[in-house]
């Protein structure tokens, strides 16, 4: 199972409440689309920031191991190390990148696949969501006779005890 952190976009001047739609779900644990092509990753998910450093770091690294004369092997090594990384680190560089971009962290959800973990969002999003603003308040059923205590637990009396 994984787990996803859910997004909320800032909204639009047009919208009053926010869209599910445009929601993002951010899977944790091992890119694998990250690692294999990370620039075309971080352009994908608008990450420039990252891939401004991303290659600032990889120009770095590189003119470093050429001036202590590395092999070709270290070079790719090297840059082997510096993709697994990325690809680690890429669920929490896109939620820096959208935080940046005032994204609103709604929560954690876990489940097997992004599906299952968006409708098991939503569920809980639209009965909360159903809670703070019922359409009907709820109402105690009333005996007929007997007053309604105004407080419940072991003390029928406010400040009582026993």
């Amino acid at each position: 199972m994984s787990g996803y952190t859910v997004h909320e976009p800032p909204p639009r001047a047009d919208e009053g409440e926010p869209d599910p739609e445009r929601f993002a779900f951010v899977r944790d644990g091992f890119s694998f689309w990250a690692f294999l092509l990370g620039p075309v990753w971080m352009l994908w998910h608008g990450l420039w920031l990252v891939l401004i450093g991303y290659l600032v770091v990889m120009a770095v690294l590189q003119v470093v191991l050429t001036r202590i004369g590395a092999s070709g092997g270290v070079h790719v090594a090297v840059a082997l190390l510096v993709a697994i990384l990325v690809g680690f680190e890429a669920a929490s560089l896109r939620r820096w990148g959208l935080a940046r971009r005032r994204w609103r962290n709604l929560g954690v959800v876990v489940a097997d696949d992004l599906e299952l973990a968006e409708r098991r969002f939503f569920d809980a999003w639209v009965t909360t969501a159903h809670a703070a603003h019922p359409a009907e308040p709820m109402r105690q059923p009333v005996r007929p006779g007997r007053a309604v205590p105004d407080v419940i637990g072991l003390f029928p009396e406010p400040g009582a005890r026993p």
